[in-house]
């Protein structure tokens, strides 16, 4: 008998489709464009393939640069700062 993954969501993820609608993405949440110095929100939806680990749900950060299909992030944890590569679908702009 093989032992089980005990990977990063392993019985987490019941609870995030819980709070997800992937039926209501459409292609304006999908194709989203951001420029350089913008303030976003990391809100995980959609898929589960690629989201951020679930300790930045609802961080802000600044977009400090674009690589390939997704930005890089700088976000400001406690005293540090840290950049994370996340994919356009999980960002949401702040006014």
């Amino acid at each position: 008998m093989t032992k089980r993954s005990q990977g990063l969501l392993v019985g987490k993820t019941r609870h995030l489709a819980r709070h997800h609608k992937p039926s209501t993405l459409n292609t304006g949440t999908l194709i989203k464009e951001f420029s350089i110095g913008d303030k976003v929100a990391i809100v995980p939806k959609g898929n589960f393939g690629n989201i951020p680990h679930p300790r930045y749900r609802g961080r802000t950060g600044t977009v400090t640069a674009k690589r390939g299909a997704a930005y890089v992030v700088r976000v400001r944890i406690m005293s540090t700062e840290r950049t994370l590569i996340v994919p356009a679908i999980h960002l949401e702009r702040i006014r």
